[in-house]
């Protein structure tokens, strides 16, 4: 099946479990893969035959800013849904990561996959 692939997404979000992390936003990087059938935009070359990926970008971005999880398993989860919800893939994978939370350490990430 296909993918459209969206790398390196920068959202930023009031997230975390500590007290430290409760006071600004943090940055995530996210990395999705939306399982989709191409075909059809291939030959028609129409943005209206495939999933408007600008639009996803700005629904998770949206949902980064205006929550208050304090786990990205949440936040990860009710990005999910909103993909599935409002586009027609068949599966989404994301990579959270969550790079500037370890002092000694350069990342932190969880992967969730979700289908219809």
């Amino acid at each position: 099946m296909d993918k459209i692939l969206i790398r390196g997404l920068t959202v930023h979000s009031l997230i975390g479990v500590f007290p430290e992390e409760r006071h600004a936003p943090q940055r995530l990087i996210l990395d999705l893969d939306l399982t989709f059938d191409l075909s059809q935009a291939g030959r028609s070359d129409d943005v209206n035959d495939t999933i408007n990926y600008a639009s996803v970008c700005e629904g998770l971005s949206k949902i980064a800013e205006s929550t208050q999880y304090q786990l990205l398993e949440a936040l990860a989860d009710e990005m999910l849904s909103y993909v599935l919800a409002e586009y027609p893939c068949s599966q989404v994978k994301m990579v959270m990561n969550k790079p500037d939370i370890m002092p000694n350490g350069t990342n932190v990430a969880i992967e969730l996959v979700r289908a219809r």
